[in-house]
């Protein structure tokens, strides 16, 4: 099977390629071909590829890989947002409706002509399939009953986008640098679209092509997507449409690898160019090996456990304090994050305006104990934690584990796979979820709203932030954080995001821990292989072989 996985994939055509991404096998292996990029990384948290419902780390980077959007962020200045399909654009005087221009001669990977009513029909897309990245758009008013108004083409290269308050522009537009605002091919998916009934699922005659677009592809990114086989693998091939800078190789394949060290063992081998999930142990020797070499880049990502208030136990004020008291947090630092993350207890992660540096947390057995028995719980209880079963966040729960016994707290660790356990988290039904949030965008809203919004606590609730997961009703953090977005003074917006920051350290039901340092091993024989500042600017056009 080895010698015809490395014939097959240089001469294969690509319903071939598919197919062959069918007979992928754990831990088999087969030296990369010339002409492609294998990436060993653990990408079992893609549920789908369809933007307007993506909402996963891996998902993020192969959309950011294959799909374009009006606008996108410089990653050498994370400040500034530069433009992707659009050309330029206009706010008009009230701060309120946007005009974007679209660049001449673009076309999607199917050769379809890219016009404003594609980016038009993409907004209303992605607010009428209501998924859970949905609310990025919606927070600036969309509804399913205004959309085809307030987002909408004048002319084959304008858009405009109408939103219902004078937000602080860089906000919005850092929005639209997201994955939800990924510019869909209206034509292939009108096409692709099946009749549904209506349901709470979808509310209207069509599913807008989103069983298609969970595995299949409607972009115009330098690479469009062949195929994505859960928990085994994802395949791109180079976009011979794409407008921009031209892939250097031609075709890329994420191969699903949980186990830093079969990472590190295939990357030694050659069996694949990069390794993502590389433990600080397997990083510090890939670094020694000849051949080799390790790169890094601070992420704004941060790892937390969050406490469901849906339990009575949870709910206690002292107890979510007493948590924050049972981690060992500097032991945490110097082995199991080691190289890649540090000690970060706030919700913003360093580098986005408002950020606060400060850990006021230490383990603490004895005040965590006296917390315990103000609450009512001297004897402690027993409690479960869903944990995606990658490293750190095993290792992670495993010393919570043992701090929480030390309090008297039994702590049952429930393993599953990325999808199992953010599907849990999702419908509310976990008791403690441990994993890791990555801004949608470069700005501090991103992640504010997600940990202190929750418009509505109910089962029902639309706007499913981090908040809402963990029932935590906090109405007053919510209209505080909403008047951050009209705040124009970027030291008066700062200050009310540090004071978010406080409230949520002191009181709030997440137990924030690292921030992460993105590292990967990789072969020599690369030039141009750059990890970004966020997952979906991990890009991988530029890159080349010897």
């Amino acid at each position: 099977m080895i010698k015809s996985f490395n014939k097959n994939m240089r001469i294969l055509s690509t319903s071939a390629v598919l197919a062959l991404s069918v007979a992928f096998a754990p831990q088999v292996f087969a030296a990369t071909p010339a002409d492609t990029l294998v990436e060993g990384f653990a990408i079992d948290d893609i549920i789908s590829l369809d933007p307007g419902e993506a909402f996963e780390l891996s998902a993020a980077e192969v959309t950011g890989n294959s799909y374009s959007k009006l606008v996108t962020i410089n990653i050498d200045d994370t400040s500034k947002v530069i433009g992707d399909l659009a050309d330029s654009w206009t706010i008009s005087d009230d701060g309120m409706t946007y005009t974007f221009k679209l660049k001449s001669g673009l076309k999607f990977a199917s050769g379809n002509s890219i016009t404003a009513a594609d980016v038009a029909f993409s907004f209303e897309r992605a607010v009428k399939l209501d998924k859970s990245p949905a609310f990025l758009l919606t927070q600036f008013g969309l509804t399913g009953d205004n959309v085809t108004e307030k987002a909408k083409a004048s002319d084959d290269a304008t858009f405009v986008l109408t939103v219902d308050k004078a937000y602080a522009p860089s906000f919005v537009l850092n929005v639209l640098t997201s994955t939800v605002a990924s510019v869909i091919d209206k034509k292939l998916i009108e096409e692709k679209a099946k009749a549904v009934t209506p349901t709470d699922d979808y509310k209207y005659e069509t599913d807008f092509g989103n069983e298609f677009l969970k595995t299949g592809y409607a972009g115009s990114g330098p690479y469009k997507i062949l195929g994505w086989k859960a928990n085994e693998a994802v395949i791109l091939e180079a976009n011979t449409n794409y407008y921009g800078e031209a892939p250097k190789l031609k075709r890329v394949v994420y191969r699903h690898m949980k186990e830093s060290s079969g990472q590190r063992l295939a990357l030694e081998n050659g069996d694949i160019d990069v390794a993502r999930n590389l433990e600080p142990g397997d990083m510090e020797a890939v670094s020694k090996k000849e051949g080799l070499s390790v790169t890094s880049a601070p992420k704004g990502t941060v790892y937390y456990f969050s406490l469901n208030q849906k339990n009575e136990n949870l709910k206690k004020p002292e107890v979510i304090e007493a948590f924050k008291y049972l981690v060992d947090y500097d032991a945490i630092g110097e082995t199991l994050i080691k190289g890649i993350g540090e000690i970060h207890q706030t919700f913003l992660p360093k580098g986005q305006l408002g950020a606060l540096d400060e850990n006021p947390y230490k383990l603490d057995v004895a005040k965590a104990k006296e917390l315990l028995a103000k609450a009512g719980l001297a004897d402690g209880f027993t409690v479960t934690m869903d944990v995606r079963n990658t490293q750190p966040v095993t290792g992670i729960a495993e010393s919570v584990q043992q701090t929480l016994a030390q309090a008297g707290i039994k702590l049952e660790i429930i393993p599953g796979d990325g999808k199992q356990t953010l599907t849990k988290y999702r419908a509310r039904t976990h008791d403690i979820y441990i994993g890791q949030w990555g801004s949608d965008y470069f700005d501090p809203n991103s992640n504010a709203e997600t940990f202190t919004i929750n418009y509505d606590n109910s089962d029902e609730g639309k706007n499913k932030t981090l908040a809402w997961r963990n029932a935590w009703d906090v109405p007053e953090l919510t209209k505080e954080t909403q008047s951050a977005l009209l705040e124009k003074d970027n030291a008066k917006r700062a200050a009310i995001y540090e004071d978010l920051q406080k409230k949520v350290l002191e009181s709030g039901p997440f137990v924030v821990i690292f921030q992460q340092t993105e590292v990967a091993g990789y072969s020599a024989k690369l030039k141009g292989f750059k990890l970004g500042p966020s997952f979906d600017t991990n890009f991988v056009f530029p890159i080349s072989k010897d």
